[in-house]
């Protein structure tokens, strides 16, 4: 149920360096304070950290990374009947690349390193070995789904 007309989505213009608008939309989510040029600058240097280290295309590298960090299903609250309920739901797509961008750039914050562009590639090279920050929260978001599954009935419930 929603009231008025939905906002439009904004065309958002792919990255300079790759032409990906998954890395152009992954870089407006990291900016701070509408610093772009210097959030290019951390996130490209992080993605030529991890493809010298694992000696592959960085774009590449970076779609499989949010590949793996992206959840497929999430806890939403809902209320029946005076009880609220967290029932697991699954993520639509657009969602799931926002949490993956959110969790990765918390779990790089959070790390100790020197500058941003070493804690995010870090933090990508844990991802693809499916440890660190980022995939503890996506099994924390999977565990609970998991636990509520009992009340996955009130998902389809209108």
């Amino acid at each position: 149920m929603s009231r008025g007309k939905a906002a439009p989505k904004r065309v958002i213009l792919a990255d300079p360096k790759f032409g990906s608008i998954l890395l152009a939309k992954f870089i407006n989510y990291a900016m701070f304070d509408g610093k772009k040029t210097i959030t290019q600058r951390f996130v490209y240097g992080a993605l030529d950290i991890l493809a010298e280290k694992q000696n592959s295309k960085p774009l590449e590298m970076f779609e499989k990374v949010v590949e793996t960090a992206k959840p497929q299903v999430e806890v939403r609250s809902k209320r029946v009947g005076g009880a609220n309920y967290q029932v697991p739901m699954p993520v639509i797509g657009h969602r799931a690349n926002v949490l993956a961008f959110r969790w990765i750039l918390e779990a790089a914050r959070k790390r100790n390193g020197k500058g941003m562009e070493q804690k995010l590639a870090s933090e990508f090279l844990d991802i693809l070995e499916g440890v660190g920050g980022t995939m503890k929260k996506k099994e924390d978001v999977h565990r609970m789904a998991e636990a509520n599954k009992a009340f996955a009935h009130f998902a389809r419930r209108r």
